[in-house]
């Protein structure tokens, strides 16, 4: 079997760690009144970022391979763009919430999310995802870490990645990126190359490399994104994570979303294929 190229995530990661940090909270307006009441919070304006950083994270690791022209990466970053759709996304995460979360449940969310810290917090989580956050994060990172080294806000980090499972959705996010990214160049050796389920082995295989070099970015988004919040703060905001509501709110949002990324990756192969390597998609 030819061997599923390596994708390398790493450079576009710092957008999807992004993501993924902010995916923990700051979806906090949704109701059971579903796309009217996700149109007016912030998890609108982050799922309408996915599609582009799919396809860019998909553009850059083909351009990085240096097997791929740069006309034909671009053309491959469009098809992804194309595939991954924002409003079904949107349809996932409404529909998801209608059916597994109460109306109790619902407006604890958003009741803790209309006091003056859930605002605060919202909106330090919407402004980290937007692009002109995310070179800010990538060059003050190694700084950030240096100065609250041994602090209790470095300590508090494993706290709230616990509860927000920011690191572990980033994972499943790269997980995501590879796949589309190997289906993209497996699509140059159509049949013969290997299935979608034999890359989905192998690249998650490599997870576990990939989680340190994942934890390294979110620790480095969360010193980012919270440092104006005192521990006190930050402890509050972990409390509400940690109840009943919550929780499952943090779970079903996260889970429908990777679920909604999920489902277009083999469109994205078998388009592939049929553009790439016409001659083993019609054989």
């Amino acid at each position: 079997m030819r061997a599923i190229p390596s994708p390398n995530v790493l450079a576009p990661l710092r957008r999807l760690t992004l993501m993924a940090l902010v995916l923990a909270s700051s979806l906090a307006d949704a109701s059971p009144l579903s796309e009217s009441v996700v149109s007016e919070s912030p998890l609108g304006e982050i799922i309408d970022q996915y599609p582009a950083m799919m396809s860019e994270g998909i553009r850059e690791g083909l351009k990085q391979t240096g097997q791929v022209d740069p006309m034909v990466a671009d053309m491959v970053g469009g098809i992804v763009s194309r595939a991954f759709s924002s409003a079904a996304i949107r349809q996932q995460v409404v529909d998801d919430l209608a059916s597994k979360l109460d109306d109790g449940q619902l407006e604890a969310v958003r009741d803790w999310y209309q006091t003056p810290l859930g605002q605060r917090i919202a909106q330090a989580e919407v402004a980290a995802s937007r692009p002109a956050a995310w070179k800010t994060i990538e060059t003050q990172g190694p700084s950030l870490v240096k100065k609250y080294e041994g602090t209790e806000r470095a300590d508090t980090f494993s706290r709230f990645d616990r509860v927000s499972r920011a690191t572990e959705s980033t994972v499943d996010t790269a997980v995501a990126v590879q796949l589309g990214l190997a289906s993209a160049m497996s699509a140059f050796s159509g049949k013969e190359g290997p299935t979608l389920e034999q890359m989905k082995q192998q690249i998650e295989d490599q997870r576990f490399m990939l989680r340190g070099a994942v934890e390294q970015q979110v620790y480095a988004a969360y010193l980012y994104t919270y440092e104006h919040f005192s521990i006190d703060e930050i402890d509050q905001y972990l409390d509400f994570l940690e109840t009943d509501a919550g929780a499952a709110y943090n779970r079903v949002v996260t889970n429908s979303i990777q679920q909604a990324i999920l489902k277009p990756v083999e469109s994205v192969g078998n388009q592939l294929v049929r553009l790439l390597n016409p001659n083993a998609a019609g054989s």
